[in-house]
């Protein structure tokens, strides 16, 4: 049972008509959002303003995982400072950070031992995403391998209170499912105490109660519908499910999501994120009763966080439009935190809060703020920046902000978009614009530091990044509104953003680019070859090129996601070849460029040839490169660099006409 009050009802109802001012969504239960004028865009003026330097803008350096020390003296996180994501550990009330450990590969996940001598963190080789579990002395030391098992990806451990037990996800490589394991740290025996048997699930760990006899766990289907918390006995492996499960049947079912984020330390209360008519929502749920009560429900995405070493205060997040703020919940009354905004959220792997529970470890950036990482004292009310990641020339007072914006697309459907304005346009339609279709598809673009968005905007360039349906932080009916059309509404959606962009006023029709990595980097391909004409230019990085092809060749886990999303690739076929870009490229007449990792396991690099060899057989211009050592996504500075510039001189060839 959720309980809402009146007033919460009465907003919830507002939220379920989905409809803007102005509109009439096709997608119920979408916010409310007005749509923007195009005249009312401007650009800017600086004269001031320049191109941003693009190294300089990987030299701004990135966050992947921090952790508090349990005396609350030091934090502990991975970051690129030498242009690999190694360990390094800061003091909490400022300094120089050290360097803990040294590695081409990435390390993030990071937690410390109870008694503060230990730091845990995961780290795999080459982007091949199959993961050990690593340890280091906090004081410094040599690294030691916990796990040692080439063929098993353990991920995101957590300690026991005692500090006698670690907890973590173990997948097999060759399987979809992950359970949860239990390694002694003494003599590193490991015992798995879940045995998944439906391949579309896995399970996920939260963390331990006080006594250390029991964990709280997530089971979650790989589309993101179907959630619950279990609590497991460590001893026996004994597990009871703590929230209503799924029952899914024919057509669409009854699916019910809850996923826990943190227990109290008794284990009388979990925070957890549940679903309120398609949305997700911040709540507390009873492990007595059962009951499961909404703190603070509107018409936005949320999600809980952790929960204060005393179990009063409750963190969670507040996603309105790609913008997070955090809220603390003490005796019932929810208060924003008085952080800047942009993309706030909590940075403790473990747990934000310091163990004294007066402070909270805080991860803050915007589209013209690089992230670092944040100290919020609770009592105060005052944030201070714990780190300086970003060099002297990258200044949030030069750079391109985005804006937020809704238009409709082709079904009448309201799209929301993140929009960059260049300084110093004319209002002339002379411009070009980039349009940014992002990963997952079930992600979305948000109000982060995007250095593609950065280096194009500063450049002259109008980039628009919309959030097609697909995309998350709208409602499961959004979420799940491109399911086996992967390419058709959204698609549209994209093509409706670039629309949006030449109403403005200050864009050129003919000079209209696309970029984007993952799934973002299919939508490029599928835009490119489905609606030809709309484009003049594309970077394609690391995207689905070949649905059938992928399936045979990823990992067990993607293959669920992917059934999730279009369906069984016999049973299915004719979904799958209308959602694939080899269906279409031979259409294809914008020039492409192709950015992709050679350790690419999701998209392995053979799908990025086999579009380079069609386009190539048809006489378009194309162009690939590939980059040794990088798997889904680049992750070495060098790479990274190289990337943005191939990028930035393909758009500046063959969209401003530079040699």
């Amino acid at each position: 049972m959720i309980r809402l009050s009146s007033a919460c009802a009465a907003a919830v109802m507002i939220f379920l008509s989905g409809l803007a001012p102005g509109a009439t969504p096709v997608l119920s239960g979408t916010p409310p959002r007005t749509i923007t004028d195009p005249a009312s865009v401007a650009s800017p003026v600086d004269p001031e303003a320049r191109a941003v330097p693009t190294a300089d803008l990987f030299y701004t350096r990135g966050a992947l995982a921090a952790t508090w020390t349990p005396d609350g003296k030091n934090v502990v996180l991975s970051t690129n400072l030498t242009g690999r994501f190694n360990l390094w550990k800061v003091p909490a009330e400022g300094g120089f950070p050290q360097q803990l450990t040294q590695s081409d590969d990435r390390q993030s996940e990071v937690i410390v031992s109870p008694d503060g001598s230990t730091v845990v963190f995961q780290s795999d080789q080459g982007g091949g995403e199959i993961y050990d579990l690593y340890s280091v002395p906090l004081a410094g030391g040599p690294v030691t391998n916990l796990t040692h098992s080439a063929d098993v990806s353990e991920t995101e451990a957590r300690y026991s209170h005692d500090g006698k037990w670690i907890a973590f996800n173990r997948r097999l490589q060759k399987a979809s499912v992950t359970d949860i394991a239990l390694m002694n740290v003494t003599t590193g025996e490991i015992r798995v105490l879940t045995h998944e048997s439906s391949p579309d699930h896995q399970w996920s760990i939260v963390g331990f109660t006080a006594d250390d006899h029991t964990i709280i766990a997530n089971r979650v289907n790989f589309s993101s519908t179907d959630g619950a918390v279990w609590r497991i006995d460590a001893t026996s492996g004994k597990a009871e499910v703590l929230t209503p499960v799924s029952k899914p049947g024919k057509g669409k079912g009854q699916f019910v999501f809850n996923t826990a984020s943190s227990v109290s330390s008794d284990g009388s209360t979990i925070a957890l994120t549940t679903e309120i008519g398609g949305q997700r929502q911040s709540a507390l749920l009873d492990t007595a009763t059962r009951k499961i009560t909404a703190v603070k429900p509107d018409a936005w995405e949320q999600r809980s966080g952790d929960l204060s070493p005393d179990g009063r205060t409750l963190i969670f997040d507040s996603n309105v439009d790609g913008r997070t703020d955090l809220f603390a919940v003490t005796a019932g009354s929810a208060a924003r935190l008085n952080l800047p905004p942009g993309l706030n959220t909590e940075a403790g792997v473990d747990s934000s809060f310091s163990r004294d529970g007066g402070r909270l470890l805080v991860a803050h950036q915007a589209s013209n703020t690089p992230v670092d990482y944040w100290v919020y004292d609770l009592q105060t009310g005052r944030a201070r920046a714990l780190t300086r990641l970003a060099l002297a020339s990258i200044n949030p007072d030069r750079l391109p902000k985005s804006q937020i914006v809704h238009y409709r697309s082709e079904d009448g459907t309201v799209i929301s978009a993140l929009l960059w304005m260049p300084f110093n346009l004319q209002r002339d339609g002379k411009s070009p614009a980039i349009v940014l279709p992002h990963g997952g598809p079930t992600g979305q673009t948000v109000d982060n530091f995007n250095r593609t968005a950065v280096a194009l905007a500063s450049r002259g360039y109008v980039v628009i990044a919309p959030n097609p349906r697909g995309s998350t932080g709208y409602g499961r009916a959004f979420m799940e509104a491109n399911r086996k059309d992967l390419g058709g509404g959204d698609l549209a959606d994209e093509v409706n953003g670039a629309r949006f962009a030449i109403a403005t006023g200050y864009v050129d029709a003919k000079k209209i680019g696309i970029t984007g990595g993952s799934y973002g980097g299919y939508m490029t391909l599928m835009a490119i070859g489905k609606t030809p004409d709309v484009w003049a230019a594309a970077v394609e990085q690391y995207g689905i090129i070949n649905w059938f092809s992928m399936y045979q060749t990823e990992a067990p886990t993607l293959q669920q996601y992917q059934m999730g999303l279009i369906g069984d690739p016999v049973k299915d076929k004719a979904v799958y070849d209308a959602a694939s870009p080899m269906t279409y490229i031979k259409q294809a007449r914008a020039p492409l460029l192709v950015l992709q990792g050679e350790n690419d396991i999701r998209v392995p690099a053979g799908q990025a040839r086999e579009v380079v060899d069609v386009l190539k057989a048809g006489g378009r211009t194309v162009e690939a490169h590939f980059y040794a050592g990088e798997g889904h996504g680049f992750l070495k500075r060098e790479n990274q660099i190289d990337a943005l510039e191939r990028t930035v001189a393909w758009f500046d060839r063959y969209l401003k006409g530079a040699p």
